[in-house]
């Protein structure tokens, strides 16, 4: 019997890997800061992402762990709010270690979060494993802390990987809703100068990436984005055509920094260009359903 367990696996792309593999693993195991329940064939287990209260049984002769816990970099980065953004990949990555090591049967594969934002903003380089080039801000600090933390502590007897993902396209949650929703108000045009590259995903191929990883075994850090970034100006312009929306108002730096004051979030967020490409994927045999940004935005559409 196939089990895996998901540490905060209640949001967005935790749902997606439940749809995506609810038929392949019999039993599939949350970590969640709320109430221990049974649901949908589902068990939710409480935790606190930050020490072992009982909850680390359940790794037990798990085939895989899944850690996606992390504070959205969703907001505005306050010191408070920047240290929660640390903290919160920290802890969890620490203590889910520390619960591996304690078990008798610890989990096949670890699997932790990380991000796409660990490459410097690029506008014409291309950033994959062996060559991308890791600068030193806020969110690249954060994120090589992160996979330090994951790869300090040695695990005989478990593989891991670190999957370094960007924006993943889904039809009820991530980014997408909130750029539909941008664009239909008639604000979909280019962010800034609209050079700057955005590296993708669509929902499914994420889940089937994980899914790939897991059975051909990949370690080390992946790039899990789609193999063609594109251009910001691009990327609104494929999106007002999927929304049906035949205009945009750009929305210059300058706007974006105000913007970002009064919706409480950063202008980095759109304006950084993360030009990444999935080498290790390609390299190893994985085939994207979904490389054609139109035809991502039209199922997110559809399906809405």
């Amino acid at each position: 019997m196939k089990k895996m367990v998901i540490a905060a696996g209640t949001g967005f792309l935790g749902t997606v890997l439940i749809d995506f593999f609810k038929e392949s693993y019999q039993e599939i195991i949350v970590l969640t800061r709320g109430k221990s329940e049974n649901k949908n064939n589902i068990q939710f287990v409480h935790w606190n992402a930050n020490s072992l209260t009982g909850w680390e049984e359940v790794l037990e002769s798990a085939d895989v762990l899944i850690n996606l816990a992390g504070k959205s970099v969703d907001c505005r980065y306050t010191p408070d709010n920047k240290a929660t953004i640390l903290s919160s990949r920290i802890d969890s990555t620490r203590v889910l270690n520390e619960a591996i090591l304690r078990c008798e049967n610890p989990p096949k594969h670890f699997i932790n979060s990380s991000t796409a934002a660990i490459y410097r903003h690029s506008e014409d380089k291309q950033m994959d494993e062996y060559s991308g080039e890791i600068g030193d801000d806020f969110s690249m600090n954060v994120a090589k802390s992160w996979e330090n933390v994951f790869y300090e502590v040695h695990t005989d007897k478990t593989l891991k990987t670190a999957v370094r993902t960007s924006i993943v396209l889904g039809k009820n949650g991530g980014a997408f809703i909130p750029l539909k929703r941008l664009t239909q108000s008639g604000f979909g045009g280019k962010n800034g100068r609209g050079n700057q590259l955005v590296s993708w995903i669509h929902e499914l191929d994420f889940a089937r990436a994980v899914a790939f990883i897991i059975d051909n075994k990949i370690t080390g850090s992946v790039n899990v984005v789609s193999p063609k970034p594109v251009r910001n100006i691009d990327f609104m312009r494929k999106l007002r055509k999927a929304v049906g929306i035949p205009f945009g108002i750009p929305v210059s730096k300058t706007l974006l920094q105000i913007g970002a004051k009064i919706i409480q979030t950063e202008p980095e967020l759109v304006l950084k260009s993360r030009n990444v490409i999935p080498k290790r994927l390609t390299e190893n045999g994985f085939v994207f359903e979904y490389h054609d940004l139109e035809e991502a935005f039209k199922i997110c559409c559809h399906e809405l």
